[in-house]
């Protein structure tokens, strides 16, 4: 048999170390990993979810949440809210699924510089809140934006056709102005989800609904304020949520803390869209009807 090249057998000995090396490092790793995880699961966790920015999709936050229902080593959750509202459907989503958490383990409310109208409907639905003093919060109401181009259109020599079947189908187009039977129609969908969003507080902060309904004229509130009406169980930061959360989920000694790591939007769009106007309001990534959760300050 002939006798391998040098270059030959030099490249199967250095694919045989690299082999072994890759293999010896899985394992250590492997083992370590084992070890830390079951130091991890003895010692207990807090999971920490962000709800941050404008609440537009809830897939992210509610798969997160899921992930720590059901890691046994997750013994308790804190939701750090930094978000000034959003979608009305984004944020019951989120509600929901705190609700359905909070029946497993505790779950338990961090409020950033701004959790106000979406951002506090889905932090009523944690076991406790924890505010700064000087968080914005509040904002219990209901909003909707329309926008009325028709005499711009008018200026330049456009005008809309409208085909359809069904008196209201093109209610709240930007093209015509709303009818009065139209704006009441707007008026009593906008009164229910209002309704909606007290009777959501009420539950989740065992309150009465009548006290909620006083306090849901969509004006924010201090932290310092909303905890003297109810609204907050504790003034303090995110490492007091995360020290009420370990002690609630019986974790001894200083907890572990996990963050859900999520995808969120690029900074730019962020940036363009949480700080636009009111009046751009139609040129914001859902167009066309939306009702919001959302404060009285630029979303």
């Amino acid at each position: 048999m002939a006798a391998r090249h040098p270059i030959a057998r030099g490249i199967a000995v250095l694919c045989t170390v690299i082999v072994l090396v890759f293999l010896a490092t899985f394992a250590l790793t492997w083992g370590t990993e084992g070890r830390l995880s079951s130091a991890l699961a003895l010692a207990g966790r807090v999971g920490v979810v962000d709800v941050s920015g404008v609440i537009t999709s809830s897939d992210d936050v509610v798969e997160a949440l899921r992930d720590f229902q059901h890691a046994p080593s997750v013994k308790a959750v804190v939701v750090r809210v930094d978000s000034p509202g959003g979608g009305v459907d984004a944020s019951q989503e989120i509600y929901h699924a705190i609700t359905e958490l909070r029946g497993k383990k505790p779950v338990i409310a961090s409020l950033g510089g701004v959790a106000a109208s979406g951002g506090y409907y889905v932090a009523s639905a944690c076991d406790a809140i924890v505010a700064n003093p000087g968080s914005l919060t509040g904002s219990i109401g209901v909003i909707m934006e329309l926008g009325n181009v028709q005499e711009l259109l008018q200026k330049i020599g456009v005008q809309a056709e409208v085909l359809k079947a069904g008196a209201y189908k093109d209610m709240g187009s930007p093209v015509r102005p709303l009818t009065d039977e139209e704006r009441t129609i707007f008026q009593q969908m906008i009164d229910s989800v209002h309704t909606q969003f007290i009777a959501a507080v009420a539950d989740g902060r065992k309150m009465d609904p009548g006290k909620v309904r006083a306090l849901a004229d969509g004006r924010i509130y201090s932290g310092e304020q909303a905890h003297d009406l109810g609204l907050v169980d504790k003034l303090g930061g995110l490492q007091d949520a995360i020290a009420m959360a370990a002690e609630r989920g019986g974790i001894v000694g200083e907890p572990h803390v996990s963050h859900a790591s999520l995808g969120h939007e690029p900074w730019w769009w962020r940036l363009l869209f949480n700080f636009a106007p009111s009046g751009l309001f139609p040129l914001r990534p859902t167009l066309g009807l939306q009702l919001l959760y959302g404060g009285p300050f630029p979303r």
